[in-house]
């Protein structure tokens, strides 16, 4: 969250980035007089312990020079100023409680870097590479889910059946890519000095609320359990919608030491998010579906230096792209388009030349995005309690945070089968990628299964 002070020092700051973020409906003024109130609840509240413990020490007084009536008198006081002070702490935390709710409700402040602009339409392209040798394609690229059907590599069709719509099965070579991407991503990452992480998959309401999933984005996510539930405390929890949120909270109310920084984690989990808000949008193939893999990179720095590495950030998820081959541009995200978390995002998008699209490249396709590498600042920080100590002998402050995926294995996928696709309908593997895949050089697909794919191609 957005520092409380700040807040209060600069308001008109506060604006000014809510109107950049098309968030001007948000009622400032009211979160400033329930701050004001609880400032002012607080100093009378210290005034009131402050008379108390004067009044405390006459009693004792009062009664070893024999003043009992004044001895009483002060007792009498003694008791009014305890109801008094009682009353006055159960509205300071009544308003403390609204006021960190507001705060948990305003997204972070862009940073002076950023475009400003309404949404994705105003992203500034900030590099495009690999367009200058780009391979021959066939005359027309069949796009990844026809290509997944014709091969039988992916089954959207009996994920239906199992799970429902937007949950996928991968098959044979399918499966096989799947897998060998995760493991050379690890890898390209590791050499990169990341230490790997493998977290737990279910997280708390706190930790959704510590990285800003939550309260925000709760249509999103997958929850299990909950208060309808007879064991809240034991089944409030949320299937991970990234592994930013178990990993930026694996360290939630320490105090790291500045010898730790910069401490960088990976992370490779299933993902699952319900994309409310993009309902009936992609119906077919595996770019927008409720269950995904990635790898993500995790970040905690020294505030002075989070920007620096935003940059190598951006850069280490890429090379996941340029060891592949893979076209790709990097935009930086205007201000209508931050997360909610945000401070500064660039986003990787590859080209995928299956399908077209409005905002595509000369060469027709489409943009994927499979990265969002952002710098958080402070906001998380404040939100998880995540703190470190410049020196040891000074005190704890609030460290920055950055992540990005690195990358989303599905829709790199979608990039592999459409860009490495052949005349014949086969897919090339990239060297890097080929001692993953047990050696195989292309992928080629094998017959279908079962009754109803007689007639379809398969010999019977």
């Amino acid at each position: 969250m957005i520092d409380r002070q700040l807040l209060r020092d600069e308001p008109e700051r506060v604006r000014d980035a809510l109107a950049a973020r098309n968030m001007e409906d948000v009622d400032i003024d009211r979160v400033l007089d329930v701050y004001d109130e609880w400032r002012s609840l607080k100093a009378e509240g210290d005034d009131l312990r402050h008379e108390r413990n004067e009044v405390s020490q006459q009693i004792g007084q009062l009664k070893q020079e024999g003043k009992d009536e004044e001895a009483q008198e002060a007792i009498d006081r003694s008791g009014e100023l305890k109801e008094e002070l009682q009353e006055l702490e159960t509205r300071a935390d009544e308003l403390e409680a609204e006021l960190d709710e507001a705060l948990m409700e305003l997204p972070n402040l862009p940073h002076e870097s950023v475009p400003v602009g309404a949404d994705e339409d105003d992203n500034e392209e900030v590099r495009r590479v690999g367009f200058d040798d780009l391979r021959e394609l066939p005359d027309e690229v069949t796009p990844h889910y026809d290509l997944g059907e014709e091969l039988d590599i992916i089954d959207e069709g009996r994920a239906a059946k199992t799970t429902g719509s937007g949950f996928y099965f991968l098959k044979g070579e399918g499966a096989m890519l799947e897998h060998a991407l995760v493991q050379f991503m690890l890898d390209v990452h590791r050499e990169q000095e990341y230490v790997d992480l493998f977290p737990p998959i279910p997280v708390k309401t706190t930790s959704m609320e510590g990285t800003g999933q939550l309260p925000k984005f709760a249509e999103d996510a997958y929850r299990i359990g909950g208060a309808e539930t007879e064991n809240y405390d034991d089944d409030d929890l949320w299937l991970c919608p990234t592994a930013e949120v178990p990993v930026t909270n694996m360290y939630r109310d320490e105090i790291l030491l500045k010898d730790d920084l910069p401490l960088k984690h990976q992370a490779y989990t299933p993902n699952f998010r319900r994309e409310a808000g993009e309902h009936g949008t992609e119906t077919r193939g595996i770019v927008r579906v409720h269950q995904f893999n990635k790898v993500e990179l995790v970040n905690f720095v020294e505030p002075d230096e989070s920007y620096d590495r935003l940059e190598a950030l951006v850069d280490e998820a890429a090379e996941v792209l340029d060891r592949l081959g893979l076209p790709y541009r990097v935009l930086s995200l205007c201000t209508g388009d931050l997360t909610f978390a945000s401070a500064k995002t660039y986003d990787l998008e590859v080209w995928a030349p299956g399908t077209e699209s409005e905002d595509a490249p000369e060469q027709g396709g489409r943009w994927l995005e499979v990265s969002s590498a952002s710098n958080f600042e402070d906001f998380q920080a404040r939100r998880a309690g995540l703190r470190y100590r410049p020196e040891r002998h000074e005190s704890a402050e609030y460290l920055h945070t950055l992540n990005a995926s690195g990358t989303a294995v599905g829709r790199v996928m979608v990039a592999l089968l459409e860009y490495y696709q052949n005349e014949d309908g086969t897919v090339d593997v990239p060297e890097p990628l080929q001692p993953y895949m047990g050696g195989r050089e292309v992928i080629e697909g094998h017959e279908p299964v079962g009754e109803a794919a007689v007639g379809a191609g398969k010999k019977d």
